[in-house]
């Protein structure tokens, strides 16, 4: 592990006790127009509690982060890019726990070498009635992936660099929910991020820390 990685990981863990990008970061990253009666900052009483976990690595002198390809299914999230995790359950203490247990469960990972560092800011999920709580770790080793396939169609192992890339930034019209969105979203690694995973990556892009990313390896 490399001197700025080190170093990288020290500046995260401070810009995540200090004040968060928020919603104005999440938003760079949303469809819009979005639906009047679905605010990305209000979720309704009936909302489940879900955690995803945003696993930092080194690689190549890098940091890297774990994305999942979904499988197809009959559901909202068929075949889209996503974070390792899902909904809390009883036997969860608290939703940290929830995103390790479900990125465990989805992408095999140690848990024991796992540090976690903070949370981003929470993000209403209308099409599936969901909070979802932004887990952020990191591990001083590439862990050791195996993919549980009833869920997960393939592992990304995605450097922040090529998040970072104005180059893999595009934007798009779509046809959703009956209307006519306009769609920012990444594409890299012939995938397409959009969506609440986009939204919780650019904040996660906002802070200061992703400054010391280098963009040249």
């Amino acid at each position: 592990m490399s001197d700025l990685f080190t170093r990288f990981i020290e500046q995260l863990a401070v810009d995540l006790q200090g004040p968060l990008p928020g919603y104005t970061a999440q938003y760079r990253m949303a469809p819009q127009p979005r639906p009047d009666a679905f605010p990305y900052d209000q979720a309704p009483a009936d909302a489940r509690r879900g955690g995803v976990l945003i696993l930092l690595y080194p690689h190549n002198n890098q940091p890297y982060l774990p994305l999942i390809l979904r499988p197809t299914y009959d559901g909202v999230h068929s075949g889209q890019v996503g974070f390792p995790g899902g909904g809390q359950e009883e036997d969860d203490p608290d939703i940290v726990a929830t995103a390790l247990r479900e990125a465990q469960e989805e992408i095999g990972i140690a848990l024991e070498p796992i540090t976690v560092l903070g949370q981003l800011s929470p993000l209403y999920v209308f099409v599936s009635n969901y909070l979802v709580q932004p887990t952020v770790a990191w591990t001083a080793q590439p862990p050791l992936f195996q993919i549980d396939t009833r869920e997960v169609a393939a592992l990304l192992e995605m450097p922040l660099a090529a998040l970072l890339d104005p180059a893999n930034y595009q934007r798009e019209n779509w046809e959703l929910h009956g209307r006519t969105v306009d769609v920012p979203f990444f594409r890299t690694q012939d995938q397409t991020i959009w969506g609440a995973t986009a939204m919780m990556l650019s904040e996660l892009l906002a802070l200061p820390a992703m400054g010391m990313v280098r963009m040249d390896e």
